[in-house]
């Protein structure tokens, strides 16, 4: 029996997530020529089925247990992260720990992150540049800072991709524009400052410099949901922000998993999964 193939992400209480989660795994059957199961960590079976058309959302111990019992002994996991969250090195070992303790040892390959450092992804550089082009083509005026925004961590190493991404897309950008970073949200603290500004104090940072200044939200987020996507806190944050800064003009470019190129990089990683 050949391996289960699971793309798993961390998930939201929010059906837009668990349905372009669905629409990726889709995409990428098609192009590895077998199954995919969308699966997420945690959240998603919150979420009423009649908000994904009848279909409960997969959640990863439950979903295991029922292919375990089912007779599936052999599963390749691909991580919808771009680094190596807590969610890979701990909640999935210590879920498959648990299963195992019922229902016996089984295979689990967990393939690469979306960008495994020190290498990096190129291709995630090029899906950024490319939503930011086509961002700044909303703007009433030439683009003059981007900002380079995730949700924001308690693991240094996931903020090193944002960092790492960063400095090849300054390669990019040139010296005209004003490259910056920040997070959606932090923990409070001087242990947690690696992930360094707030998106609204870097907002209103740049408005203070340059009260006509023409910014994209250069996004780092892969699906919609609470945080990305129309109505989430990103919107409102930057919605608040040009409340407060009359001359600023802000567009906020599309999400990761909008671009086809992370199906190309996610088939990679199955690719190299696979040959273990």
């Amino acid at each position: 029996m050949e391996p289960l193939v699971l793309l798993v992400d961390n998930g939201s209480r929010r059906a837009e997530a668990t349905l372009r989660l669905r629409e990726l795994a889709a995409a990428l059957s098609v192009k590895l020529e077998r199954p995919v199961a969308p699966v997420s960590l945690q959240h998603a079976d919150k979420i009423p089925a009649v908000e994904l058309g009848g279909e409960p959302a997969n959640v990863f111990a439950e979903y295991v247990q029922t292919r375990l019992q089912a007779g599936c002994r052999e599963f390749i996991i691909l991580p919808l992260f771009f680094g190596e969250s807590r969610a890979l090195t701990s909640f999935i070992p210590q879920q498959v720990a648990l299963l195992a303790q019922t229902y016996g040892a089984f295979g689990v390959r967990v393939a690469d992150v979306i960008s495994p450092l020190p290498a990096g992804e190129s291709r995630l550089v090029d899906i950024v540049a490319s939503h930011i082009g086509k961002a700044a083509e909303h703007l009433d005026r030439s683009m003059t800072h981007v900002v380079l925004t995730d949700h924001g961590s308690p693991t240094p190493v996931v903020t090193n991709v944002r960092k790492w991404v960063a400095q090849q897309l300054a390669e990019r950008l040139g010296g005209g524009i004003h490259l910056t970073q920040a997070v959606m949200e932090r923990r409070e603290g001087p242990e947690y400052d690696f992930n360094g500004r707030l998106l609204a104090d870097e907002l209103d940072h740049i408005a203070s410099s340059d009260d006509q200044a023409r910014v994209v939200v250069a996004m780092m987020f892969l699906l919609p949901g609470k945080h990305a996507g129309d109505g989430g806190d990103i919107a409102e944050i930057c919605s608040a922000a040009t409340e407060r800064n009359s001359g600023l003009r802000l567009q906020v470019s599309a999400l990761i998993g909008d671009h086809p190129l992370l199906v190309d990089i996610l088939a990679d990683r199955f690719a190299t999964a696979a040959r273990r």
